[in-house]
């Protein structure tokens, strides 16, 4: 598999951060350049930082890439306003989209949410789904959208409600199984694993929808190594013959 070169932008998120390790720590990616209003506490050999004002990203902002993800979120209580919320988590996600087609980056991976609904009572799952429609409608060449149910983990900011909820779901995160699987709760490094995964396995069709459940069965891909033969096959000449005639008729 050729080297590839990944953007995340919300790199100094939650999930971001995971993401961005994995990335660089990962053999598939040769760089990695994330777009941020601060600097990350993380570096590395691969990592390309550029902090810049969300309001003020241009087209040459973006590196040429083979992948871009991103991670961009937050929650009404730390945007203060619905207006800031939705600038975070629908124009922001809009724009570099947009700009990331210009640049011709042809794979878009973002972080949207279970329930998302454009027609929802509530207004997050609003925003979620405004934003997947009209990513979809950009008509980008490969767009990735996950899932995910409640993402737990330990954050940076106390958040009382994400906290109860976070307790509540892991309580019942082992009664959700078979069908109710797909409820589970999330971790930040599994959801970012998860996008890392499906980068470099996953399909690459116009739209892409990866589901709660999808996200819980990324694991790593196993690589099966030719197990050494022990002395006693060795120096076993009858064991030793069919074993290399069984190898021949595999070849």
């Amino acid at each position: 598999m050729a080297k590839r070169t990944a953007i995340v932008v919300g790199a100094t998120g939650f999930t971001g951060q995971f993401l961005v390790k994995q990335l660089c720590e990962s053999e598939e990616y040769a760089a990695v350049s994330i777009i941020t209003r601060r600097k990350p506490e993380y570096d590395h050999l691969k990592l390309d930082v550029k902090i810049k004002d969300f309001n003020r990203l241009e087209e040459e902002d973006l590196e040429i890439a083979d992948d871009l993800f991103c991670c961009l979120g937050t929650t009404i209580k730390k945007a203060k306003t619905k207006e800031n919320f939705q600038k975070v988590d629908l124009e922001y996600p809009l724009q570099i989209a947009s700009l990331a087609k210009k640049r011709g980056i042809p794979n878009f991976y973002v972080i949207s949410a279970v329930g998302s609904n454009k027609k929802s009572p509530f207004f997050y799952s609003q925003v979620k789904g405004r934003l997947e429609e009209e990513l979809i409608e950009l008509n980008m060449p490969s767009l990735s959208i996950f899932k995910p149910s409640l993402i737990i983990g330990g954050r940076e900011e106390f958040r009382l409600g994400e906290r109860v909820s976070e307790g509540l779901f892991k309580a019942l995160n082992p009664v959700f199984v078979g069908p109710l699987k797909k409820m589970r709760a999330i971790h930040g490094r599994q959801l970012a694993y998860a996008m890392y995964h499906y980068a470099l396995y996953g399909k690459k069709s116009k739209v892409n929808i990866y589901q709660n459940i999808d996200i819980i069965n990324a694991r790593p891909i196993e690589t099966t190594e030719d197990q050494p033969i022990s002395r006693e096959e060795l120096f076993n000449w009858e064991k030793r013959e069919g074993l290399f005639v069984e190898k021949e008729k595999q070849e």
